[in-house]
């Protein structure tokens, strides 16, 4: 996403003009945004087809994928209603341009080069063109970013979303000024523009939603920065807000009902870990102690900052979330708010920056030769981060960096299974495999199934009755068993039940081997029950 150099510049018009912000004669406008974003898009190209591994959430998204609009929308008033609006666009991508992991991942690709390079024009505002470059690059380098800017779900969209409506929510309090400063016609232009903004912010906000409502976090976030920066004079910022939020929030409660009638969808998630707490409570600490950094000269008049934006974009989606797993039901996963990692970096990367131009003033206050630039200081700063993270950032680029691989499973149903076998997927979801490779399970009778997920509506199919499983497998002699690895398979469901009860009493286990995260086992009938 390009944003035009005009609105890179802290608005001067209806307010006393603020000094040029530091080192900004030194910087091109398009360099501010430029850089992060090319940072994150080498980055998100690198090794972006994960030698062909799919993990089961990616899975997900292949297959609905790929079924018509109708069909899609037929499943959603089963399950997953909350991923509309994604499935719909990989699906207009896949008419577009086939199904292929490219087009699978590349949204995501691109939805972090929009945050990172929109992350950096707010950082602008807040910090100058440094603190801004150092913002962006700091959100491209970080390893959860770099993971999700990979992969096929929606987190690195509903980020880019959320970067967007901070940024223009910064231009709209950055219009504001102290009453009595400008003359009539610039009040009415700072007026004009103020609506152009507050409506484009509510668009974005409210797509943002849509792909993932909780996002609503943000919104939240965005109400407590208009709290800490209206000045006396300024109360309709707080209520232009308020009827913001009003509309986003009526604009997503639709999905926000109907996904709550499917939380059973969300039910393996588990309370927050002490990992998980440990996690926050030190992204708060560092944030905190960022904030400590003092303010660049152009910026100590006014009382947007790094901080009054940052900080609650990083604290209020995490603390947030943690106090709804508590108190409501547990749904604490960090890819949920993933975009509060803008806040971390609106708060790192001005602290980098005014790192580097403290260090550069004391070189040259020391030393009148050979004098250091802050920006070069940045520069090798954002190189070694980038090699001591290198050993994580290869990994991430593996297939065994994920949960599992779909197709790494299925290479092994193919080496193992016979003609005429009979397949069992236990649990249920493990059918996956089949939907986003069928050709290896054409000569494979799931003997389970009795409605596809396309008729049915559902992810994974219907299966039928407990008693016909067992009837079914009884009449094979050789049985292809997908499960998941690493540990006993688990019985979520009767139908699960039945078929580890039967495979426990009338067969007997003659192979078995591990690949991409799952079992694949054979299984021969007994002469004679157990």
């Amino acid at each position: 996403m390009s944003v035009p150099s005009a609105s890179l510049a802290p608005a001067t018009t209806g307010r006393i003009a603020d000094p040029a912000p530091v080192g900004a004669h030194r910087w091109r406008a398009w360099l501010v945004p430029g850089l992060p974003a090319s940072l994150a898009l080498a980055l998100g190209l690198w090794g972006l087809h994960r030698q062909g591994a799919i993990w089961r959430d990616e899975a997900a998204t292949w297959e609905v994928a790929q079924r018509s609009a109708s069909e899609i929308w037929h499943m959603i008033g089963n399950m997953d209603v909350v991923h509309t609006l994604y499935y719909l666009l990989v699906h207009a991508l896949f008419e577009v341009f086939g199904a292929n992991l490219t087009a699978l991942r590349l949204p995501s690709v691109l939805g972090g080069v929009v945050a990172a390079a929109v992350t950096a024009a707010t950082g602008r505002r807040l910090a100058g063109p440094l603190g801004g470059v150092a913002a962006g690059l700091a959100l491209a380098l970080l390893p959860v970013m770099q993971r999700y800017t990979q992969e096929g779900r929606s987190f690195a969209l509903v980020a880019a979303g959320v970067a967007v409506g901070t940024w223009l929510l910064t231009g709209v309090l950055g219009l504001a000024g102290p009453v009595g400063t400008s003359a009539r016609r610039d009040e009415h232009r700072n007026r004009t523009a103020g609506l152009w903004l507050w409506c484009a912010y509510a668009t974005v906000m409210l797509a943002t939603a849509l792909l993932n409502w909780l996002s609503l976090f943000a919104l939240t976030a965005h109400g407590i920065t208009v709290l800490l920066t209206r000045r006396e004079g300024q109360r309709r910022l707080l209520s232009r807000w308020l009827v913001t939020a009003v509309i986003v929030v009526a604009g997503t409660l639709p999905l926000i009902v109907a996904s709550s009638r499917q939380t059973r969808l969300v039910a393996w998630i588990q309370p927050p870990s002490v990992a998980s707490l440990l996690g926050v409570t030190a992204m708060l600490i560092v944030a905190l102690a960022c904030t400590r950094v003092p303010p660049t000269p152009d910026r100590q008049r006014t009382r947007l900052s790094p901080a009054s934006v940052g900080l609650p974009l990083l604290a209020v989606p995490h603390l947030g979330l943690l106090l709804a797993s508590w108190l409501v039901k547990p749904l604490y996963v960090d890819r949920y708010v993933l975009y509060a990692s803008l806040g971390l970096s609106l708060l790192v990367g001005p602290a980098l920056a005014w790192s580097a131009r403290t260090v550069a003033a004391r070189i040259r206050t020391r030393h009148h030769r050979g004098r250091p630039r802050a920006e070069a200081l940045l520069g090798a700063v954002v190189a070694v981060a980038f090699l001591a993270l290198l050993p994580l950032e290869l990994s991430l680029r593996t297939p065994l960096s994920r949960t599992d691989d779909v197709r790494a499973a299925t290479r092994e149903v193919t080496t193992l299974a016979r003609p005429g076998d009979g397949i069992v997927f236990l649990p249920a979801q493990r059918r996956d495999m089949a939907l986003v490779d069928p050709t290896p399970f054409g000569g494979l009778d799931d003997l389970a199934l009795a409605k596809s997920p396309t008729t049915s509506g559902t992810l994974y199919g219907v299966e039928v009755d407990p008693a016909e499983i067992q009837a079914a497998m009884l009449t094979r002699k050789r049985l292809v068993v997908v499960s998941d690895s690493g540990s006993s398979p688990q019985a979520e469901t009767p139908q699960d039940l039945t078929k580890l009860s039967t495979l426990a009493h009338h067969f007997t286990l003659t192979s078995s081997d591990d690949a991409g995260g799952r079992r694949v086992a054979t299984y021969e009938r007994n002469e004679r029950p157990r």
